[in-house]
């Protein structure tokens, strides 16, 4: 499967940096935050289109309150959504930006005009975010667009993950990303269950990876090492500079170390193998084999004594040791050489 130019069968693990709404409603910033994701290693910039009124109705009742033990408490749905929001006139100019840097810019539509807008942009992804997982129409339209649909798991049961899957092929599109997700902000340690990435993977048949809101970078690269081909993590130029989002993105350096964490680890997941690589077989050298220990004339026995098992390795084996102790030294051996085959039989 590709994502534009990225191939996910052999390019690596895909690393997405969520915008979300740390521009802070500053169109310089957004710019400034792709180029920053962009040095800092990031393969794609993530934005969010919608508007307070794509999401959720203007209105003050309990009904529309946040409530939920998160950072947005006594917040009202509608208030906070106008403030997060990432203005539809900005998505196209950024959209340019990115293709001209080089960093593939998509974006999670929230409602089918949102997915019409970004149509016409011509982004190569489209991401369902996790409380929409349960919205198949939104996710069906997405689906008929035929491109990689990455999908976060954060709310779903079960049933909406396979509901949501069987949706996506039921309109003849079978590249789906289903993205293990813990929806707190920021997310505990202990509910992140990385062993569900594999599961995930397995279970569908479809690439698995990690929508990350946890703090710092150990579970995404825990999730890498796990088999997480995408991960997706909050970013933010500052936390200072605050936001809805800010406390739990990671800022510049903090992202760059991710990169660098998840490429490191590619390389040590590397494959299964037992192949003897050159370096394998010079590495054996320092291994043990059997060494003359003391000088021994031809006609003398090998003993305990005058054999011993040693490093490094230029001799036999040391599995060969019993079949050389008490046999008859066929020439002279001076100490220190390595015994390079078994004595021959003593025919006297």
């Amino acid at each position: 499967m590709k994502i534009d130019t990225f191939d996910l069968t052999k390019d690596g693990t895909f690393i997405i940096a969520e915008v979300s709404a740390n521009h802070n409603g500053d169109y310089a910033i957004a710019k400034e935050m792709i180029k920053a994701a962009y040095d800092a290693g990031a393969d794609a910039v993530k934005l969010q289109t919608y508007t307070a009124d794509t999401m959720t109705l203007d209105v003050k009742n309990e009904y529309f309150m946040i409530d939920q033990g998160t950072i947005w408490d006594g917040k009202n749905l509608y208030d906070l959504y106008k403030e997060a929001y990432t203005p539809w006139e900005w998505q196209p100019k950024l959209k340019e930006y990115a293709d001209e840097l080089g960093i593939i810019l998509f974006s999670s539509p929230f409602d089918k005009t949102s997915v019409d807008f970004l149509e016409d942009m011509n982004v190569a992804a489209y991401k369902i975010a996790s409380f929409e997982i349960t919205d198949i129409p939104l996710i069906r339209y997405v689906a008929s667009k035929q491109k990689p649909v990455i999908i976060s798991t954060g709310i779903a049961s079960l049933e909406d993950i396979e509901e949501a899957v069987k949706t996506c092929k039921e309109s003849g599109n079978d590249e789906i990303i289903l993205l293990q997700c813990t929806s707190a902000y920021p997310a505990p340690l202990e509910d992140a269950n990385l062993l569900t990435i594999q599961d995930l993977a397995e279970r569908f048949g479809v690439i698995a990876g990690f929508s990350d809101h946890t703090l710092g970078i150990t579970a995404p690269v825990t999730a890498v090492a796990l088999g997480a081909k995408v991960i997706e993590k909050h970013f933010i130029l500052d936390r200072a500079m605050g936001g809805v989002d800010s406390e739990f993105s990671l800022n510049i350096d903090e992202f760059k170390e991710m990169v660098k964490a998840v490429r490191e680890t590619e390389k040590l997941m590397g494959k299964a193998t037992y192949e003897m690589t050159p370096k394998k077989l010079k590495s054996r050298e320092f291994s043990r084999s059997i060494f003359i220990s003391q000088d021994i004339k031809k006609g003398e026995p090998f003993t305990e004594k005058n054999l011993k098992i040693v490093r490094p390795n230029y001799g036999l084996a040391p599995k060969y040791i019993d079949k050389v102790l008490g046999k008859i030294a066929d020439k002279d051996y001076t100490k220190g050489t390595p015994l390079t085959s078994l004595p021959k039989e003593d025919k006297r």
